[in-house]
C-alpha cells in the first residue's frame, strides 16, 4: 500500500471515531466500546477493499456487507456518511425519533445497508445466503460479514459456517472483531473462544489472523481472500475495546453506555491529538 493512501485511511478512521464519540454522545444512548473496535476495519472495507457506488447503491456490480454485530451501527454510519451516501450533519440524529440512523441498521431506512441485522447471531447467515446466490447466478460479487467475538456464542454462527464451507463459498469473508469483551465482561469468563482459530480451519474455513487496527494488515488480508479458491476466509481481528479513547479501552462498561458532554469533549480532545504519519 502506497504511503499516501495509508495516510488517507488513516484520516479517515480518525474521523469516524470522532463521528461515533459525537453521536453517540449525542443520543445519551448506543454501544461506542465495539463500534471504536471496529473503526479500522470499516474504513478498509469502504476506502480500500470494496467496490460500491454511493451515486447508486443498487448497483448489481456492488459488493455486499453485513454488520451481524448491528450495536456497532455507529461505525457504519460514519462510513457511510464519509463515502457520500448522506449528508454527515445527519449523524447526529442518531437514535431519535423519525431518524434513519437507528439504534441497530434498518435497511428500509438507509443507503448502503444490505440487512437489517441486530439479533445476534443470525449476519453471518445472510450473508452466507447472500454468497451463495451470487455464486449460484455466476457473479463476481463478494460479500463481508463482521461478527462481534461474544456473538461467537450464538450456535447459528456454526451452523452458517458449516454451510458456507459446504458449499465452497470463496466469494465470503468474515471478520470477527476480536476485542476480547462483551456485555457481560471478558469473553472467555462467558464462554470460552479459544482456540478459535482451529475451531474455523475445523469447520473448513481459511484463516487469516491480524491487527484490527493495523490498516496495512487489514488491507493484505482483504486483499489475498479474493486469492483463496474453494472454501470461504474468515479474518480474526484483534482489536482493542474503546480503541482510541483511553478511558474506554479494554473497558466492559463502555459496551453500552454514551459517555456525558463532559467525557465525550475529553474523548474529542484526545483523538483531535492524534498525529497522522
Amino acid at each position: 500500500m502506497e504511503e499516501a493512501k495509508l495516510r488517507h485511511l488513516k484520516s479517515v478512521s480518525l474521523a469516524i471515531r470522532q463521528d461515533i464519540v459525537r453521536m453517540v454522545s449525542e443520543a445519551g444512548s448506543g454501544h461506542p466500546g465495539g463500534s471504536l473496535s471496529i473503526a479500522d476495519i470499516v474504513t478498509v472495507l469502504f476506502f480500500d477493499v470494496m467496490k460500491h457506488d454511493p451515486a447508486d447503491h443498487c448497483w448489481d456490480g456492488r459488493d455486499r456487507f453485513i454488520l451481524s454485530k448491528g450495536h456497532a451501527c455507529p461505525a457504519v454510519y460514519a462510513a457511510l456518511a464519509e463515502s457520500g451516501y448522506f449528508p454527515k450533519e445527519e449523524l447526529v440524529t442518531l437514535r431519535k425519533m423519525g431518524s434513519r440512523l437507528q439504534g441497530h441498521p434498518d435497511m428500509c431506512k438507509l443507503p448502503g445497508l444490505e440487512a437489517s441485522t441486530g439479533s445476534l447471531g443470525q449476519g453471518l447467515s445472510i450473508a452466507s445466503g447472500m454468497a451463495l446466490a451470487m455464486k449460484m447466478d455466476k457473479k463476481p460479487n463478494r460479500v463481508f460479514c463482521i461478527m462481534g467475538d461474544g456473538e461467537l456464542d450464538e450456535g447459528q454462527i456454526w451452523e452458517a459456517a458449516m454451510t458456507a464451507a459446504h458449499y465452497r463459498l470463496d466469494n465470503l469473508c468474515g471478520i470477527v472483531d476480536r476485542n476480547g469483551l462483551q456485555i457481560d465482561g471478558n469473553t472467555d469468563d462467558v464462554k470460552t473462544l479459544e482456540p478459535l482459530s482451529d475451531k474455523w480451519r475445523a469447520f473448513g474455513w481459511n484463516v487469516i489472523e491480524v491487527d484490527g487496527h493495523n490498516l496495512r494488515e487489514l488491507s493484505d488480508a482483504m486483499h489475498r481472500f479474493r486469492h483463496t479458491h474453494f472454501r470461504p476466509t474468515v479474518i480474526i481481528a484483534h482489536t482493542i475495546k474503546g480503541k482510541g479513547v483511553s478511558f474506554m479501552e479494554n473497558q466492559a462498561g463502555w459496551h453500552g453506555k454514551a459517555p456525558s458532554p463532559e467525557q465525550a469533549k475529553a474523548a474529542l480532545h484526545e483523538l483531535s491529538r492524534e498525529v497522522i504519519r
